[in-house]
């Protein structure tokens, strides 16, 4: 019996081919009806590389609201009207403190600051030091961090810090990215991921969907990601429409829409840890279950900033029932 084109794309995965643009063009276009095809291959290179190991990770906000920034999806954008304060909010150390403690009890890989604003302003330097130097005191994993745009200078000094990880995301394509940001562009994005490679840092670099960008430019984000930006971990993040945000009455994405953005991420970056983050549970609902047969291996657990997701210990549960194994670290 012949192949079917994803067996066909699949088998060039594994067998360390990188597939080109117009290859993944197909991957996108492949009929949803045929999905179960197009998530057996993702498994299939998931498994190759990963095999039954997941990883957690958890963020909590050190400082929320009050940005600068336009990004059309944004609740904490100072030019939306949300439930979010409009003035900055900064979060008590010792709450920061007891979140960590949660994030190791739920057995999370990583903890990760998500602050908002441009870039980090050296009162948000000074309270990340202070939660380091508390997470060494109680014999925590230091922080990794998401502070907005840095230059070599704030690079070097977060490394000094004991920042592992810096989180800073594309959000979309080089084509689409003006149409919901405004405010900074496409190139002071990458300045920053190189500025943090430079100072020795790995790279937590992916997207969010749904914004109303077109199945191209979910492609040509993977092809940046996996040719320019070489990150060690995608986060795949989906709308989570908010009142007041420019994209308040964006529809949500379907699950069989996100399971399958998930899946071409994984055939196109096959070896790379695909997060999914932001909006699981409102676009993927009951779905979430499939996620890791698409090709992810790992999550953030607990909190989302802004929203709320399912609970560590549903999560616990259902790694548990796939059959997955939880683990700190890939080997």
């Amino acid at each position: 019996m012949s192949k079917t084109k994803i067996q066909e794309l699949s088998d060039l995965v594994l067998d360390g081919q990188a597939l080109t643009r117009e290859q993944g063009l197909v991957l996108a276009h492949w009929d949803e009806g045929r999905l179960e095809e197009l998530l057996d291959g993702a498994d299939a290179i998931r498994r190759r590389h990963f095999g039954r190991a997941v990883r957690f990770c958890s963020i909590v906000s050190g400082k929320t609201g009050g940005c600068s920034e336009d990004c059309a999806w944004c609740a904490q954008s100072g030019r939306h009207r949300t439930h979010i304060p409009e003035r900055t909010v900064r979060t008590d150390l010792d709450e920061i403190v007891r979140s960590a403690r949660q994030s190791a009890d739920n057995r999370a890989a990583c903890f990760c600051i998500v602050n908002s604003g441009r870039r980090p302003t050296q009162a948000d330097l000074e309270q990340l030091a202070a939660i380091q130097a508390r997470l060494a005191g109680e014999r925590l994993a230091p922080a990794c961090a998401s502070l907005g745009e840095l230059d070599d200078a704030t690079a070097a000094r977060l490394a000094g810090l004991g920042v592992r990880r810096y989180n800073h995301n594309l959000e979309t394509s080089r084509g689409y990215y003006a149409r919901v940001v405004s405010t900074h562009g496409y190139d002071d994005r990458l300045a920053t991921l190189r500025a943090a490679r430079k100072a020795g840092l790995e790279l937590c670099c992916g997207g969010i969907f749904g914004l109303g960008e077109r199945w191209e430019d979910r492609v040509d984000l993977a092809l940046t990601l996996r040719d320019e930006v070489r990150p060690h971990i995608v986060p795949l993040n989906f709308l989570h429409p908010i009142a007041g945000t420019r994209l308040a009455d964006r529809p949500r994405l379907g699950s069989a829409e996100c399971l399958k953005i998930i899946a071409l991420f994984r055939f196109l970056l096959p070896r790379t840890d695909l997060k999914v983050a932001g909006g699981r549970a409102v676009n993927l609902g009951a779905a979430q279950r499939d996620m890791f047969r698409a090709g992810a291996t790992s999550c953030i657990v607990g909190n989302l900033l802004t929203t709320c997701g399912p609970t560590p210990e549903e999560d616990r549960r259902m790694v548990a029932d796939l059959g997955l194994e939880l683990v700190e670290r890939f080997s």
